[in-house]
């Protein structure tokens, strides 16, 4: 005879199995599998492409906008060329001799 453990144990498995709509096996994973398919297609991958379009209006609506703000980032000068860093400067090509 069971134990009281091993009883409620069999109801939460009961009372799960219930949940998940009373299906074992193969049925309730191919259940699970159809439920997961229609739910990507109807929910999950519409909002993804809702995003991509409203992120493409975004860009398009920046890069015709003439008086947005475009960053200038001054060239790094080499240090070797400009005298920061001491010993054999590079000469130029038309005054080395060789």
């Amino acid at each position: 005879m069971p134990g009281g453990w091993q009883k409620s144990v069999g109801n939460v498995r009961s009372a799960f199995g219930n949940a998940m709509g009373g299906l074992r096996g193969g049925s309730n994973l191919a259940s699970w599998v159809v439920a997961g398919t229609l739910a990507y297609f109807l929910w999950v991958k519409p909002s993804q492409e809702l995003k991509r379009e409203q992120q493409a209006r975004a860009e398009l609506a920046a890069a015709s906008d003439r008086y947005r703000y475009v960053e200038k980032v001054k060239p790094v000068p080499d240090p070797q060329e400009t005298g920061l860093i001491y010993g054999n400067k590079k000469k130029p090509k038309d005054l080395e001799t060789d």
